[in-house]
């Protein structure tokens, strides 16, 4: 069982995309920002980012179905911060943004390092984030409604983008570092250890190819504390 789930930890690490992401600014409602990180999951992005709104710290519902488990969210008092945090990755930002420069999302190449910028609802993004961004993308629409709920609008942008990176062949082949790759299979097989280690400060143990844990030192280690 443990060696299936490895497995299954390994395929999904082998799939993530470090340089594409999403920052949600001043997003507030619970089911929207769980809808987007369910959504991030499921194209393969391991980090997001989100700027608090009304005061508060954007905290996700159970829309997310455990997704949050696998997804980091980075979050931010101010959207100065956030936009800092995302450009000193190189990523190009694209803000979901109706204006006279916006072009349609489909002729983006995502293939780039990307970041897909949300604002809030109904509201849409703000100046500051719209000056920010490199491009403004828009969904184009034929009905009478002009705009779409913006987990649906996320989940639509983020569709192509890993459409264009299948074609590239940019899954399948591990593209985050070492190290989060061995914390990320530990923490994810293990959380009770990963909880014990965090609460008394020591090191995570090393674990075998099988998934378990195989480190005489750290069990030496964990017997002292």
């Amino acid at each position: 069982m443990k060696e299936n789930r490895l497995a299954r930890i390994t395929q999904l690490l082998n799939d993530r995309q470090p340089d594409l992401t999403v920052l949600m600014d001043q997003v507030h409602k619970p089911h929207n920002l769980a809808a987007v990180v369910r959504t991030a999951d499921a194209v393969g992005i391991g980090e997001v980012h989100a700027v608090k709104a009304e005061g508060r710290l954007n905290r996700c519902s159970g829309t997310a179905m455990g997704s949050d488990r696998w997804v980091k969210t980075h979050r931010y008092n101010t959207f100065s911060d956030a936009i800092d945090a995302v450009k000193g990755q190189s990523m190009q930002v694209l803000a979901a943004h109706f204006s006279d420069r916006a072009v349609d999302f489909r002729s983006i190449d995502y293939t780039k390092p990307t970041c897909i910028l949300l604002g809030a609802e109904k509201y849409g993004v703000t100046d500051e984030a719209a000056a920010a961004a490199d491009e403004h993308i828009l969904i184009p629409m034929l009905g009478m409604v002009q705009s779409l709920n913006v987990s649906v609008a996320n989940a639509i942008i983020l569709y192509e983008a890993q459409r264009q990176r299948e074609l590239a062949d940019m899954y399948g082949k591990r593209r985050i570092p070492d190290d989060d790759y061995k914390r990320l299979c530990f923490e994810w097989l293990h959380p009770q250890v990963m909880r014990f280690c965090q609460k008394h400060k020591i090191r995570y143990p090393e674990i075998n190819e099988f998934g378990d844990i195989d480190d005489p030192e750290w069990q030496a280690l964990r017997k002292s504390v």
